[in-house]
């Protein structure tokens, strides 16, 4: 049987909020696989939920504080882990924020501020933490994960200036393919179904959604945040090591589906 093994590479993953958590969910896969990793957290009450699950993982995480609305914290905390670690083989940028209430009510109705936090968190994050991970990646090449939805490219109501941010992320994602792919580096997005997260929590009409996807969706379910972490794993792998600038879709087939 083929299995994945990552024994003595280190990883980053950005986002882990709770054990509902995508970014939880890949971190336990890549750790399975053997990966050294740091997780990163925006402030002290979210480090708290990061000390209670990370005796959960086979090796102690190195904890690092990464609040993204603060460049700088971005740069200390990729100081930190270049001097811990040397190199980095993998990144995973989970990040998604927006005002509960821009994403109710009419989009139309979406204030600059509430538009500019959404993206910086959401989509321009990317950005910086790449400028400071690429270099720990350029000696022996890299992944970088990033997790993204259909609503960049159809309306989900509720979604709103979420679906913007998701639009922008992905077309940075394929920039960053292009320009990072002569240094071996290789980024890709996963679009995963519907998941109960903390997120999902302030989407307007989550339910139904969920509901909508196992209906209609080819294998008539939703999937699991095992399934995301998996895919991940995949993709942080050499068994992915001809892809990069793709958005893989985790949900159960209902991209596919025109109804």
């Amino acid at each position: 049987m083929l299995t994945i093994d990552l024994s003595g590479k280190k990883g980053v993953v950005l986002g882990v909020a709770n054990h509902r958590s995508i970014a939880w969910a890949i971190a336990q896969a890549l750790d399975e696989a053997g990966l050294q990793l740091a997780l990163g957290y925006q402030n002290d009450r979210l480090k708290e939920n990061l000390d209670k699950l990370a005796p959960l993982l086979k090796q102690p995480p190195l904890m690092v504080h990464c609040d993204v609305t603060e460049e700088e914290t971005v740069r200390q905390a990729f100081k930190t882990i270049g001097d811990a670690f040397g190199t980095v083989s993998v990144l995973v940028h989970s990040l998604a924020f927006a005002n509960k209430d821009d994403l109710s009510g009419e989009f139309l109705r979406t204030e600059w501020e509430g538009y500019r936090l959404a993206l910086q968190v959401s989509a321009y994050s990317l950005l910086p933490i790449v400028r400071c991970a690429a270099p720990l990646m350029e000696a022996n090449g890299g992944s970088i994960i990033t997790m993204t939805f259909q609503a960049s490219t159809r309306v989900f109501p509720g979604y709103n200036v979420m679906g913007t941010a998701k639009a922008a992320l992905e077309h940075e994602m394929r920039q960053l393919a292009y320009e990072l792919g002569p240094k071996n580096i290789r980024v890709n997005a996963i679009s995963a179904g519907p998941l109960d997260t903390l997120a999902a929590r302030g989407i307007h009409g989550f339910v139904d959604m969920k509901r909508v996807h196992a209906e209609r969706a080819p294998l008539q379910r939703n999937i699991t945040h095992r399934e995301v972490g998996t895919t991940a794993l995949f993709l942080a792998s050499e068994l992915s090591s001809g892809v990069t600038g793709e958005i893989i879709h985790v949900d159960a087939g209902y991209n596919i589906t025109g109804l």
